[in-house]
């Protein structure tokens, strides 16, 4: 799960090396929430059905899929995600002096 969390930070932090700073905060975080979900879907095939480690099961979760996604916790990702995208936004201007991050509401 550390390898997924790290694919998710890295993807996420790319949203604004491809994509303008112009983009509405909200829209980044549900690119974000997609990333997330997508690999946590992608993950989850191989780790819980293939694998059958079992580590989660979202088959009692409204809206799920397979078990492995549910519409609740990528509500939850969307959230998450705003902090991603801030840590990463800042880590990149204070450590490799990139552009000073700046957001828009709309």
């Amino acid at each position: 799960m550390i390898l997924v969390g790290g694919l998710a930070f890295y993807f996420i932090g790319c949203i604004n090396e491809h994509i303008e700073w112009d983009m509405p905060l909200y829209k980044q975080m549900a690119i974000g929430a997609i990333i997330i979900t997508g690999l946590e879907f992608i993950s989850g095939i191989i780790v819980n059905l293939f694998l059958q480690w079992n580590v989660w099961d979202y088959s009692n979760m409204p809206f799920n899929i397979l078990g492995q996604i549910c519409l609740p916790f990528t509500i939850i990702w969307f959230f998450i995600s705003f902090l991603a995208i801030i840590l990463d936004d800042y880590l990149r201007y204070w450590i490799f002096h990139e552009e000073k991050p700046r957001y828009s509401l709309k």
